[in-house]
């Protein structure tokens, strides 16, 4: 595929999440409630968790922003659910990497999340992409902090 092609695709991904966001709503009883903001362009995120026994359950968001930073919390919320803690913390890394144009472990399937690559051209929105995952990440360590459920072994993985 050209690269024209590959970036008209994931074009199109990243505003289909912005357009029909997944896992857009909050979550209750007994959710993590991570409040975040990008103060440099006025992007929020209002991120919503469910832990149990060191898994993601469940991970809802509102918010407002751009069409970047929208579409990366959708694609967040739907790679990070049902997956352990250590594993949303490696994604996260991932992730992080890849939007700054750095070498990343390409072992794992991205999913979705891949088309925000090309992020990486463009340094001022690397805050926009990020913000859902940090506010994951915030969440999650608030959670290991309140002596969450993150089994032994797998604190540090």
């Amino acid at each position: 595929m050209s690269s024209n092609n590959l970036d008209a695709l994931y074009r199109s991904v990243i505003m289909d999440h912005y357009k029909n966001p997944r896992n857009r709503g909050s979550l209750e009883n007994g959710s993590l409630t991570i409040d975040m903001n990008n103060p440099t362009c006025g992007d929020r995120i209002h991120l919503t968790m469910i832990v149990e026994d060191g898994i993601v359950k469940d991970a809802k968001f509102t918010g407002e922003g751009c069409s970047i930073s929208m579409a990366s919390a959708s694609m967040m919320t739907q790679t990070i659910k049902g997956k352990k803690i250590h594993e949303a913390y490696k994604l996260s890394h991932i992730f992080s990497e890849m939007v700054q144009g750095k070498d990343y472990e390409d072992d794992v399937d991205l999913g979705d999340i891949e088309a925000l690559h090309g992020v990486s051209k463009f340094p001022a929105r690397i805050k926009c992409a990020t913000l859902a995952w940090k506010a994951m990440e915030r969440g999650l360590k608030e959670e290991e902090g309140n002596g969450g459920m993150i089994p032994d072994g797998e604190k540090d993985a």
